[in-house]
């Protein structure tokens, strides 16, 4: 008898730690100290208002044999030394293995600069905001984790094509300017005059995918949703705001949240080419912030709709891989050497193209950095869900390529700009498109990067499929 109420015990336990459980939490990050640098145009932008606040917000889920976080951060880019330091904090605090830890920004360009610039080593403020955003991740995943529960998950899809438009377009004669490397040979144009378009040189994606989690007892926990569109904008230039991630999260917190602990979130999908700028059919000048409100207004519509309609799942299966892949970086040419040191010489060249002195410090940047660069790329499944992450400004042909071709069968999404930030992912065809988003300091890695990364990706994919 004994024994029998022994064996019980000991499969009671087991059914108990196997049950899948999840939490969320989001700490403020908002900057203290004025005025601040912010990121996003290559004009200094110095704030001291905040609109709305910045967040740090977290979902931390177990199974019973992986425990994962996922924090997704106000911010438009991250470096890794300041991610890789929060997961370490992290991991000394949880139960979380840091290699189980993605953290990604959700690139609102109305934030201070998550990493470390050339113009902001020694500012007092950006030395204060560094802290404050480190610490901040760090304490939304130990607070998620506090928070964990049991719990079960839905997937669901909406679309919402209406807001995202490809923003490279191939020009009519006359259409494409000199780059600021002195080159006219570009044949795409990002964001150009309408008159003189052709035809987008790329896809977009119109889907809102999203996780949604509540408790075993009903009570809503968190909804993590993916959209591929870059920005919105519309912000006062002085002035600190989530952009329309943080107002798409408060939508749906309204609606779906029952207590102050529920969590929404918006990550960002492949949109390095993509934003809600119609070419076609251009829209009338706007109010501050009228962009970012009527967006997120569209975008929590269709989700809260679609959410009506979704099944939650109890039966949970998770997995996580992390790979650390080592990439060339790419090697200005002596001719592009030689044009940026004159640009930047007492005597430049006249005339000089729009923006040819900051690529001259981005290009002589890369002649004299490091030859290769080690990124993080990770996998997730979260139910049969599959989740991807790059540390780029990631093209959308290259998700919608890892959406066709993964082996999860009802879902996968990527979130961009996740441990790290190593500039813009194009493809090869784009690269030999040029334009901004190939630039030589707005892309970073070498021309092949999308093909060697959507290859492990898929390899990582299949691993964490067949866990069960």
């Amino acid at each position: 008898m004994k024994i029998k109420l022994l064996f019980i015990f000991i499969f009671s336990t087991i059914q108990l730690q196997a049950q899948f459980r999840a939490g969320a939490a989001k700490i403020d990050i908002t900057p203290k100290v004025w005025p601040i640098q912010l990121i996003g145009s290559f004009s200094e932008r110095l704030a001291d208002k905040v609109h709305d606040p910045l967040h740090a917000r977290a979902i931390v889920c177990d199974d019973g044999k992986t425990r994962l976080a996922i924090v997704i951060v106000d911010n438009c880019l991250i470096g890794r030394n300041y991610i890789d330091q929060a997961k370490a904090l992290a991991a000394k605090r949880t139960n979380i293995r840091s290699d189980r830890m993605l953290v990604a920004a959700t690139h609102t360009h109305t934030a201070p600069p998550g990493k470390d610039r050339r113009t902001n080593r020694d500012d007092v403020a950006h030395r204060a905001y560094f802290k404050q955003l480190v610490n901040g991740i760090a304490e939304a995943i130990i607070a998620a984790e506090k928070n964990l529960a049991p719990a079960e998950m839905a997937h669901g899809v909406a679309l919402v094509p209406e807001e995202i438009f490809n923003r490279r377009w191939h020009m009519k004669e006359g259409g494409i300017a000199i780059n600021p490397f002195g080159d006219p040979n570009d044949t795409v144009r990002m964001n150009p005059p309408r008159n003189l378009i052709e035809r987008p040189a790329g896809p977009t994606d119109p889907e809102v995918h999203f996780i949604s989690l509540r408790g075993t007892n009903g009570r809503p926990i968190a909804l993590l949703s993916n959209y591929s569109l870059h920005y919105v904008g519309g912000i006062p230039k002085e002035t600190i705001s989530a952009d329309y991630f943080g107002v798409f999260a408060g939508h749906i917190e309204q609606a779906l949240g029952k207590d102050k602990n529920y969590v929404a979130i918006m990550s960002n999908g492949t949109s390095g080419d993509i934003n809600n700028i119609s070419f076609r059919v251009p829209r009338g000048r706007m109010e501050r912030y009228q962009r970012m409100n009527e967006v997120a207004k569209l975008v929590s519509d269709r989700v809260l709709e679609t959410h009506k309609k979704v099944t939650f799942n109890k039966e949970v299966t998770l997995a996580m891989e992390q790979t650390l892949l080592t990439l060339r970086n790419r090697q200005p040419t002596t001719k592009q050497i030689a044009y940026a040191k004159a640009v930047l010489s007492e005597n430049p060249p006249a005339p000089l193209p729009r923006l040819a002195e900051a690529y001259a410090h981005r290009t002589l940047g890369l002649a004299n950095g490091p030859r290769k660069e080690e990124i993080v790329l990770q996998t997730l499944r979260i139910g049969e869900v599959g989740i991807c992450s790059i540390p780029c400004e990631v093209l959308c042909e290259i998700g919608l390529m890892l959406k066709a071709k993964s082996p999860l069968p009802q879902a996968t999404f990527t979130i961009e700009l996740a441990n790290g930030h190593n500039g813009y992912l194009p493809t090869p065809r784009q690269h030999q498109l040029s334009g901004y988003e190939t630039w030589m300091g707005t892309c970073t890695l070498e021309t092949t990067a999308s093909v060697k990364i959507q290859k492990v990706l898929l390899e990582m994919l299949e691993k964490v499929t067949q866990k069960d």
